[in-house]
């Protein structure tokens, strides 16, 4: 197959495009710095070309309110459009689990308009929700950091390994489209807070964790269950034990 992964140069684009060649399939990583803009446009009708399945996991450069709507409604636009011309088979959409929770939020905002875009335009789609991934929560760590202490989210959580996304998505690409929604989350449920403690231990961290109900995520605050999978959801095989010992250290 032929698979054009937008995005295809950034974090899971390129794990995304590399487990596809080593499948035996021609990928294409789409991306501005590969000559394919899916907001200006540019190169991505010849990118299309002979396409049998788009995965997107683009990503916009700016959380400003505008300019994420901007992003996600331009970019989405340009490629289904692109889509229906090349006569491509399977248009596939990384979100994100409680996207639909967080509607305060404006990056979640503009994942539910990108969601409702391809729902309402494409004509074979899979939109793939995935949890919060294991490998960001460093960041989720200095979110609330103040002077070493870091208050964070007592909300659960399900984090996925990046390496399980992956997975999946090159899963769905090869496969017929689902024409609804789909959730991939971790083996492990935990609080939040719990979770950013053991990782920070395990990578030598002294920093002091503050499980805190009101601690913001990303400008939001979590209820329990905002970011909780359905129970029909994929599970992914990697555990939170067993990437902290094979990953976290690295």
């Amino acid at each position: 197959m032929r698979i054009l992964v937008i995005g295809g140069t950034g974090f899971i684009g390129s794990r995304v495009v590399a487990r596809l060649v080593k499948q035996g399939h021609e990928a294409l990583a789409g991306s501005p710095a590969t000559g394919v803009n899916s907001i200006t446009g540019k190169g991505l009708q010849l990118a299309m070309t002979g396409t049998d399945a788009v995965i997107d996991v683009s990503n916009s450069p700016s959380y400003d309110e505008h300019a994420v709507m901007d992003f996600f409604r331009i970019s989405t636009t340009n490629l289904l459009a692109a889509e229906k011309v090349a006569g491509v088979k399977h248009h596939i959409m990384l979100s994100i689990v409680g996207t639909e929770n967080l509607q305060a939020n404006a990056y979640f905002k503009a994942k539910m308009q990108q969601e409702e875009l391809i729902r309402k335009s494409a004509d074979r789609y899979t939109v793939v929700r995935a949890t919060q991934f294991m490998e960001f929560l460093g960041a989720v760590a200095d979110l609330g950091d103040v002077n070493g202490v870091t208050h964070v989210s007592t909300g659960a959580v399900q984090l996925v390994a990046a390496d399980d996304v992956v997975e999946k998505l090159c899963e769905i690409a090869t496969g017929p489209a689902f024409n609804s929604t789909i959730e991939i989350a971790g083996p492990d449920k935990a609080r939040m807070s719990d979770m950013v403690e053991k990782y920070l231990r395990a990578r030598g961290d002294a920093r002091r964790v503050v499980a805190d109900p009101n601690a913001l995520y990303f400008g939001s605050v979590l209820r329990e269950d905002t970011m909780v999978p359905t129970s029909g959801s994929m599970l992914g095989g990697i555990t939170f034990e067993d990437w902290l010992g094979d990953r976290a250290q690295s």
